[in-house]
């Protein structure tokens, strides 16, 4: 099996995908979260793929069984990243019957020589346990800051 980019053909399987993704990472889905998503994520994914969201797929049979996905930022340049480019690593998964193959890692490589070509100064992501020692071997640091992550959230 080999990595390719997602299109736009592809945004049934990638809506499923986040919502396989999203379920096994925080439970359960609202009913009405989950129907937003499916109603929404395809005009994002339309917009986005290819320009500024990157898809990172494997295939089996034309059905995506593993993802993942580089969100490209340009932001005001510091030095933590002097040309402002960055990138951060979302969604990725794998569907359960298809784990322990080395897909991640795959998609991973794929990725991380895209965002090289692509010239980003740095490339993020938020671990679980599991990702972990991938990430790490791959070459990602624990990034450390003075700063705390904190969110604000329109409730």
């Amino acid at each position: 099996m080999t990595v390719e980019k997602a299109g736009t053909q592809d945004i049934d399987d990638l809506v499923q995908m986040r919502l396989s993704y999203l379920e096994e990472d925080n439970g359960s889905l609202d009913d009405n979260d989950t129907v937003l998503i499916r109603r929404n994520l395809p005009d994002y994914f339309r917009e986005h793929i290819d320009r500024d969201l990157f898809a990172y797929v494997i295939k089996e049979h034309e059905t995506i069984v593993s993802c993942a996905f580089l969100l490209i930022t340009v932001k005001p340049m510091s030095p933590s990243f002097i040309n402002g480019r960055t990138g951060t690593v979302l969604n990725v998964y794998t569907c359960p019957n298809y784990r322990r193959r080395g897909f991640a890692k795959m998609i991973m490589e794929a990725l991380l020589s895209d965002a090289k070509k692509q010239e980003l100064s740095v490339v993020e992501l938020k671990s679980t346990e599991d990702g972990y020692p991938l990430y790490k071997a791959l070459g990602f640091t624990d990034d450390h800051s003075k700063y705390h992550l904190m969110k604000w959230k329109n409730s």
